[in-house]
């Protein structure tokens, strides 16, 4: 879990480089800070189970075992990315890994979330699992109300995980929400879940494996409210004057690869030399895809209708 909190640390850094130097075109959302949330949630589920994803997804593509040089590729809009180059940044999709897809609409992820969990529990005995990713701006859209409602009524396996990282672009949760905790609302649908630090690998880590266990008993959904802070703006073009530079520090002093590294070498599972050995190795498998990113053609103009309309099979 170590090296993917790397992998995602250090591809968050290359892409905002890239944004920097204007080489990722239409809009880009970073995840540095987070990273504990969408590793340790992915870590704590099986292989065999499902994700969806938001527009901040990089973390999850990731989690779920996605090849850097495929998603660099897609970000610079290359024929080698996941999507053809086609998808950039919001867009990422990987189905052979059990990764359904980011999306570029706020909630968008809840509806596929519902759909994936029902065909789970229909197809598979609820032995699959959905985690759902989700931000806390998406949880006062309309289809978080109807996904979760359907979700309980229909006892489907599936967790939903909102990431709250304390602002829905610029707007505060202490304005946005009357609760304290979103993870309160599991009660209007007759639901488990809580509340937990988004930046404790291990909390994380065992509060979604317990829930993965229990939705595979059949016992429903549940709500999982991970807290946790993005430490670069909403997205590319956000000046962030919203907030002051000391909170950002405050929240940077909660680092949770920090956090996990100094837990791993308290418990004599790795000293620091060998966390900067395998840092410098995520550091050359990341600049291998960068590489190939970089050397990648770009699409065909000749191709841009390939795959925009449904082909129909002759009969």
């Amino acid at each position: 879990m170590l090296k993917k909190m790397y992998q995602v640390r250090h591809f968050e850094q290359q892409t905002e480089q890239f944004i920097i130097r204007g080489m990722i075109h239409g809009t880009c959302h970073l995840c540095i800070g987070q990273e504990a949330t969408a590793i340790g949630a992915i870590s704590a589920a099986g292989r065999e189970d499902y994700i969806t994803s938001t527009h901040r997804g990089h973390g999850h593509c990731i989690g779920k075992g996605a090849d850097l040089k495929l998603m660099m590729a897609e970000l610079l809009g290359k024929s080698t990315g996941y999507c053809r180059g086609r998808g950039g940044s919001m867009h990422i999709a990987d189905l052979d890994s059990g990764n359904l897809g980011a999306n570029g609409i706020v909630g968008g992820g809840l509806g596929i979330a519902a759909g994936a969990a029902l065909t789970c529990k229909l197809k598979f005995g609820n032995r699959k699992v959905v985690l759902c990713f989700f931000g806390d701006g998406a949880a006062n859209q309309g289809i978080f109300h109807e996904s979760l409602n359907l979700a309980s009524i229909w006892d489907l396996p599936v967790i939903y995980i909102c990431e709250n990282n304390v602002y829905g672009m610029s707007t505060p949760t202490s304005y946005a929400f009357n609760i304290n905790k979103i993870s309160d609302r599991k009660l209007a649908y007759g639901i488990d879940g809580l509340t937990i630090d988004g930046n404790d690998l291990g909390q994380v880590y065992n509060t979604i494996y317990h829930f993965a266990q229990r939705c595979r008993l059949g016992k429903g959904p549940v709500l999982v409210e991970a807290v946790t802070y993005r430490w670069k703006g909403h997205s590319k073009s956000d000046a962030q004057v919203y907030r002051s530079k000391q909170e950002v520090r405050s929240w940077m002093a909660k680092d949770p690869i920090a956090r996990y590294l100094k837990y791993l070498k308290q418990e004599n599972i790795l000293s620091q030399q060998q966390a900067g050995r395998l840092e410098k190795q995520v550091a050359r498998e990341l600049a291998q895809a960068v590489e190939f990113a970089l050397e990648s053609p770009f699409p065909d103009p000749e191709q841009v209708e390939e795959d925009v309309y449904y082909q129909q099979e002759e009969v």
